[in-house]
This record gives structure tokens, C-alpha cells and sequence, in this order.
């Protein structure tokens, strides 16, 4: 074969296959480079710079007023402050499928809070979920609820939370495993499931409704709690309000799907959520309790107003014919349990509960009647096993009314029995399951918590 033969045939040839991978290779490395820099544009928020604290001075006394009612209806101490902690200095450890996230520190001091944040950087966090730095805050902050919240309420809140006392108390950083804790990735889930936007009146609804709408999924974004979440963290917009997990505890449904005997009505809630007990459904306690005290902050027309969109939510008055029905059965099934005293799960109740939860033949609000008590109907058996192990405080629920803690005097397999007798003997539902190893890890995770 000529030179000239030889040189055309290895130009026809086709290129080596090494060649090819890497040219593959190349361009996926182009295409992840491309990918981050578009990501990371399109994550980008600008800081908004410092500004000087404003004096306290500065806010009027009235729209002081109304910030306070707003932090109250958000309940922002609840979260930002930790027992026996510096009030609005955070560390609120908040626990999700991707790592626990403590509150951060909102009071005015400018090191650790938000003294050096502009009204304008406390609008964006609050209805964009943008600190003042530019970076993402973590949805265990409910600005998917706050951005509902109108401007007027927010500078209400601005001018309260900067009259308060500074505190300087360092904020605790967040245990979230990589990659979770990227700030930059919650653009991603924004892109998803946020929403931005005001609170929109629904039309044909009553102005007292549309209140306590926008009470409830605005500001005290009730359904945060109530909700069950999907993988990724956000709220099932299919089941709304159909119970969660929370903090250890159990929020029940607020819909149709509520399982207590009685229904919740208006009534009903409105004695809840402002004496913190109801006449059926028992005493506040666990998350609930700083809640019904933290709502006492509302006026009387917000209170009507919240529990009239509350109510429609499970449409508890047109159900209000089931209660002398549901009351009388759980008044016998107490009376003629007369066996229980031959029955070891029986005696356990016997002696560490009856004399209080003994109810004769009408219902004392002061000690409920356990067979109407969502902790005993729900599916989740933690709220019962918490008022078992750890009892209520004075300052939980009924101002003065307390039930004494049992964690000492009585084992796990001792509370599982109680739980279990009071399940199968008071309503109709499935036995809990392990119910021994599940107040073995409520007990355990309040000893770690209380170190």
C-alpha cells in the first residue's frame, strides 16, 4: 500500500473508543457544571444590608399592641423560646426525617438575633423564607403559612419582637446530615411546594369565617401541625388536617376523620382553646398546652372567629346530636366494668386512675372521661402514654388543675398495661401494638431531652 493509500485509510477510520468516553465524559462534566451554576443562580436572594436597631421609641404604642396579638396568634414564643430559656432567644429543637433544627434567637440583639435586620429584610423572611443574609430558611419555619400573613400584621410583629429585650444568647446550630443543612437546596423545595402569595378571602363566606381563616392557616398555621408530610417534608394537601406526629406527641385530625366519640364543636373549642379544658374532650397538654395560653392573647370577636373556621373544618355542629348518644355510652361502659378489679391491667387502672377518672353519672370536666379522650382513640397511642409517664402541670392546660406523674411508681410494662385495658375496654378499636417498647422510647427520649 502507498503512503498516500495509508494516510487516507486512518483518516476514514473510525476514532478510538477511548477517544469516545472521553468525549462523553467531557460533556456530562459540562452538563453538572452548567446544572450548579443554574442552580445556584437561580437560589441566589440578595442580602438586604444592616440597618442601626430601631428604638423602642420609634414604634407607636398601638402598633405595638397589635404586633403582640400577632405574635400571640403565631405563637412565636412557642417556638423561639426553650423552658426555662431567655424569652424569643431560640433553641427550640424541632426534629424531622433530615435532622433536628433548633429556633433561631429573635429577640433585637444584634450579634444573635435580628436587632441589625430593616423592616424590610423581616418582610422577606417572613413571606419568602429569605433571612436578611440572603440565605434560605429551613420550612420548619412556616413561611409556607406566614407569607398569608397581610404587610400590616407583619410590621405589627416587627415593631413588638424590636421592643422586647434584647437577648445574647448564641443560636444553636442545627444537626442536619449532608447535604440536608444546604441552605441553597430549600430554593429546590420552594420550587415545588411553596406558594407565595397574601391571604385570599373565600367568597360566599362570612366575614367572621374568613377571619378565623386567615387566623388559622396564616397565622397560627394550624395545619403545620395537624398534617401529616410527605417525604420531602410538605404538607399532604390531600389530607389535610388529618393528624400528625408532633414533637413526640400526636395532633389529631381536625376533619371528619377525628375519631373521638364526641364531635369538636363550637363549643367545645372555644372552651378548649380559651380554659384550655373542654368539658368532653379533657385538658390541654404536651404542644397543645403553650397554645390555648399564647391564644388567650386574642380578643374575644378573634377567639369567635377561629373557632368558627375550626369547626367548619370537621363541621362538629351539625354532628352535635351524637353527644348525649356518645356521652351516655362511655358513662355505662365506665359503671358496668365491674370486672376489672379481677383483671391485672384492671387493677393497675383501678389504682392509679379511677378515683380521679370516675365519673358517676354526669361528666366532670376537671377529670375526664377517658372513653371520650382522643388519646385513647387515636391510632397513635403517645399522647396517652405521655399523661401517664409524665402527668400535666399546673401551668399546662386548666390553670390549677394537675394530674400527677406516674413515671416513677409505675414500670413501662405497667403503663402499656393501662393504655392497653383502657383501648380495649373503652372503645372499639384495635389493640395498640408493643405498646411496651413504645413507652420505653417516650420515657427515654424525655430523660435525653431533660439533660
Amino acid at each position: 500500500m502507498s503512503t498516500h493509500e495509508n494516510l487516507q485509510t486512518t483518516a476514514g477510520a473510525t476514532p478510538p473508543k477511548r477517544s469516545r468516553i472521553g468525549r462523553w465524559i467531557a460533556i456530562f462534566v459540562a452538563l453538572v457544571i452548567c446544572g450548579i451554576a443554574g442552580f445556584a443562580a437561580f437560589a441566589w436572594r440578595p442580602s438586604i444590608p444592616e440597618v442601626p436597631t430601631p428604638a423602642a421609641s420609634s414604634f407607636p404604642p398601638e402598633l405595638v399592641a397589635r404586633g403582640q396579638r400577632v405574635a400571640a396568634a403565631g405563637f412565636c414564643a412557642s417556638c423561639h423560646t426553650i423552658a426555662g430559656g431567655k424569652p424569643l432567644a431560640g433553641g427550640y429543637a424541632m426534629k424531622t426525617g433530615f435532622g433536628t433544627i433548633y429556633s433561631t434567637n429573635i429577640s433585637p440583639d444584634r450579634e444573635n438575633g435580628i436587632g441589625a435586620w430593616s423592616e424590610d429584610a423581616f418582610l422577606r423572611a417572613m413571606h419568602e423564607g429569605v433571612a436578611r443574609d440572603g440565605s434560605h430558611l429551613f420550612p420548619a419555619f412556616p413561611y409556607d403559612h406566614f407569607t398569608k400573613i397581610n404587610d400590616e400584621d407583619v410590621r405589627a410583629l416587627y415593631a413588638y419582637i424590636m421592643t422586647r429585650p434584647p437577648q445574647s444568647v448564641p443560636n444553636h446550630p442545627n444537626e442536619m446530615p449532608f447535604p440536608f443543612g444546604i441552605r441553597a437546596l430549600q430554593a429546590g423545595w420552594k420550587l415545588l411546594f411553596f406558594h407565595e402569595g397574601r391571604f385570599v378571602p373565600t367568597a360566599g363566606k362570612s366575614v367572621e369565617w374568613n377571619r378565623g381563616a386567615y387566623l388559622t392557616e396564616a397565622l397560627s398555621h394550624c395545619s403545620a401541625c395537624h398534617t401529616p408530610r410527605g417525604l420531602l417534608g410538605a404538607e399532604l394537601e390531600s389530607r389535610l388536617y388529618d393528624g400528625a406526629p408532633v414533637d413526640g406527641w400526636f395532633a389529631p385530625a381536625l376533619n371528619a376523620s377525628n375519631t373521638t366519640p364526641v364531635p369538636w364543636t363550637s363549643e367545645e373549642l372555644y372552651s378548649y382553646l380559651t380554659a384550655g379544658v373542654s368539658e368532653y374532650h379533657g385538658s390541654a397538654a404536651g404542644p397543645m398546652a403553650p397554645v390555648v395560653h399564647e391564644l388567650g392573647e386574642l380578643s374575644p370577636d378573634d377567639l369567635h372567629a377561629l373557632v368558627s373556621y375550626v369547626e367548619s373544618i370537621g363541621n362538629g355542629d351539625a354532628q352535635i346530636a351524637q353527644v348525649g348518644p356518645a356521652v351516655k355510652a362511655a358513662l355505662k361502659a365506665n359503671a358496668d366494668d365491674l370486672g376489672r378489679i379481677h383483671d391485672r391491667d384492671g387493677r393497675l387502672f383501678v389504682t392509679a386512675c379511677a378515683s380521679c377518672h370516675y365519673n358517676g353519672n354526669r361528666i366532670n370536666p376537671s377529670r375526664p372521661d377517658l372513653g371520650l379522650n382522643s388519646a385513647v382513640s387515636v391510632d397513635d397511642p403517645s399522647n396517652l402514654i405521655h399523661v401517664i409517664l409524665f402527668g400535666i402541670s399546673a401551668r399546662d392546660g386548666a390553670p390549677g388543675i394537675v394530674m400527677p406523674s406516674f413515671a416513677r411508681g409505675l414500670s413501662d410494662q405497667d403503663v402499656a398495661s393501662i393504655a392497653n385495658y383502657l383501648r380495649t375496654t373503652r372503645t372499639s378499636k384495635a389493640s395498640w401494638p408493643d405498646l411496651d417498647k413504645k413507652v420505653a422510647q417516650i420515657r427515654a427520649e424525655r430523660s435525653v431531652a431533660s439533660k
